[in-house]
């Protein structure tokens, strides 16, 4: 018997134009690798008995891992909405905004708001849906937020707002 697990919350649909090209191309690496392991795992194969074989076995693990995640692309490019358009008012925190705040102890931080599908390029990128950036969006400078931690609320004071390029 599996052990239930309620189902994950939502995640914004949203992502910049530079994270759904590269998601995209991930997709097409994915497909070509798996040619390759394909390949690979025939010639394996072909070596005889497969219990006792490691290269079978790793390639059977290998391509498995490439299916799940072509699966997953497969499925999430569709629902994304690429989001191309600076907002109409620019003085205030939206999706894709770069956003640099200073702390209490006077430390500034450079973020930018994307979707949770992009997190893993950069250490700058928070997701839209982390209690920071709810916390920012919708904000203009020199305004102070608090965002709410398990030590207890922090809080920042917006210093910057850009959109496009990264600040230096």
């Amino acid at each position: 018997m599996r052990r239930y697990r309620p189902p994950a919350a939502k995640r914004s649909p949203y992502i910049t134009a530079e994270g759904y090209a590269a998601l995209d191309q991930e997709l097409k690496q994915r497909w070509q690798q798996r040619s390759e392991v394909i390949k690979a795992l025939t010639a394996a194969a072909a070596e005889g008995d497969r219990s006792e074989n490691a290269e079978y076995i790793y390639r059977k693990k290998e391509l498995r891992e490439i299916d799940r995640r072509i699966r997953y692309l497969q499925k999430r490019l569709p629902e994304l909405t690429i989001v191309t358009q600076q907002p109409a008012n620019t003085s205030r925190v939206y999706f894709g905004a770069w956003v640099s705040v200073e702390n209490q102890s006077g430390q500034e931080f450079c973020y930018r708001i994307v979707g949770l599908d992009e997190l893993k390029g950069s250490p700058e990128y928070i997701s839209v849906d982390s209690p920071l950036a709810r916390a920012l969006l919708g904000q203009a400078s020199d305004n102070k937020i608090t965002v709410p931690t398990p030590k207890g609320p922090a809080y920042y004071i917006i210093t910057e707002i850009r959109y496009g390029a990264v600040p230096k």
